[in-house]
C-alpha cells in the first residue's frame, strides 16, 4: 500500500556513511528530507546530491535534516560523500526494507528489460514523524529548491 500525505513515516535505524547510524525516530522534532535515490556516483544521482549538499545551510535555517537513502553499502557511500564533498548522512539500506515501507522500491524497464530498482523519490517528514509532502518520480533540475521551500512552508 503506497505511502500518503498525512500517514505516518515508517521509522528506521540504518548504517550511514561516516560509520553512524541514522534513524526516523532520533529525528523527532525536526522537519527531516529523505530522498530516495538508485545509486551512488551515477550522473543524476551525483547531481542530485550536490543540490541538496549545497542547499544544506538553508535547510538548516528551516529546522530540516536531509537524508540520503540508496541499495548501495555503506563503503560506497562513503568513498560517494568523499569524492562530492557531501556532509550529510547516506543511509545503507541494503536489504531494501526501508525502500520498500516507503513504497519507493518498484518494477523498472529499461531497454525492454524490466528489474527491480529505486523510483527516484523524495518525502518530506514533518516534526511529529507525519508524510508531509511526496515527490514521485523526481525530476533533478530544480527538485532541491522545490523541497527548501516546502521545508520552510511547514511549521
Amino acid at each position: 500500500m503506497p505511502l500518503s500525505e498525512g500517514d505516518p513515516a515508517p521509522d528506521f535505524d540504518l548504517p550511514a556513511s561516516g560509520g553512524g547510524r541514522v534513524g526516523l525516530s532520533a529525528l523527532r522534532g525536526h522537519k527531516v528530507v529523505l530522498y530516495f535515490y538508485p545509486k551512488d556516483d551515477t550522473s543524476g544521482c551525483t547531481l542530485e546530491a550536490q543540490d541538496f549538499n549545497g542547499l544544506l545551510p538553508a535547510f538548516a535555517e528551516a529546522d530540516a535534516k536531509v537524508v540520503g537513502l540508496s541499495p548501495d553499502p555503506v563503503k560506497s557511500h562513503d568513498k560517494f560523500c568523499g569524492k562530492y564533498g557531501l556532509t550529510f548522512p547516506l543511509a545503507a539500506d541494503e536489504d531494501k526494507t526501508v525502500l520498500e515501507a516507503y513504497g519507493v522500491w518498484v518494477e523498472k524497464s529499461m531497454y525492454g528489460r524490466k528489474y527491480m530498482g529505486v523510483e527516484r523519490t523524495t518525502v518530506l517528514v514533518d516534526r511529529e514523524g507525519r508524510v508531509a509532502r511526496i515527490w514521485p518520480k523526481v525530476k533533478v533540475p530544480g527538485h532541491a529548491e522545490a523541497v527548501l521551500a516546502a521545508a520552510r512552508a511547514l511549521p
